[in-house]
């Protein structure tokens, strides 16, 4: 085999041979050594660079079957590996500043399950600490600590009662010398 031979193998294979070379063997040594060294820049370079690759490795795996068609796929993705990995270019910081943290930072994607709060008419929301405040505001901060007593009581002398309430069925049970597991009363 001839030295003709073998360059134009080596070129011919080149995606396949440079590919985990840059995508994978110098960013490994390359953020070994940002996390051994005192500069927090590095650390994000790197960093970045992980997560664009885990996208892009989500992306070929998703989009398999059509990636298969595009002949220029293994080569645009090793251009575009370069332009992330290459510190001179800076493009993961690029691509996460721009594309990637809007979408996580900002929270852009529509959640199905939000329930807006409701507004009075002042576009106010109507939640209990809103309420607390404008009750604090108008009536004062004594007026308040009277209300929240008064409801302590209340619920305590709701709590006393419904006991006394279930005390008193349960005796009613046992001296009727019912054999029935339930009640007659059916409010629980």
């Amino acid at each position: 085999m001839s030295s003709g031979s073998f360059f134009k193998v080596l070129l011919k294979n080149f995606d396949v041979l440079a590919g985990p070379l840059v995508t994978l063997a110098y960013p490994l040594y390359a953020s070994v050594k940002a996390i051994e060294s005192k500069s927090h820049v590095d650390d994000q370079q790197w960093l970045t660079y992980w997560v664009l690759y885990s996208l892009i490795t989500l992306f070929e795996l998703t989009f398999v079957k059509v990636l298969e068609w595009l002949p220029i796929w293994p080569y645009a993705k090793l251009i575009f590996t370069c332009w992330l990995v290459l510190p001179y270019f800076s493009g993961a910081a690029y691509v996460y500043e721009h594309y990637v943290r809007p979408i996580f930072v900002n929270q852009q994607i529509v959640n199905i399950w939000y329930v807006p709060r409701k507004n009075d008419g002042l576009g106010r929301s109507d939640d209990i600490l809103s309420a607390a405040e404008r009750y604090i505001e108008a009536n004062g901060p004594e007026e308040f600590e009277k209300l929240i007593s008064k409801a302590e009581k209340s619920s305590k002398s709701r709590y006393n009662s419904r006991t006394v309430l279930e005390d008193d069925r349960e005796s009613k049970f046992w001296r009727s010398g019912s054999s029935s597991f339930y009640d007659d009363d059916p409010r629980y």
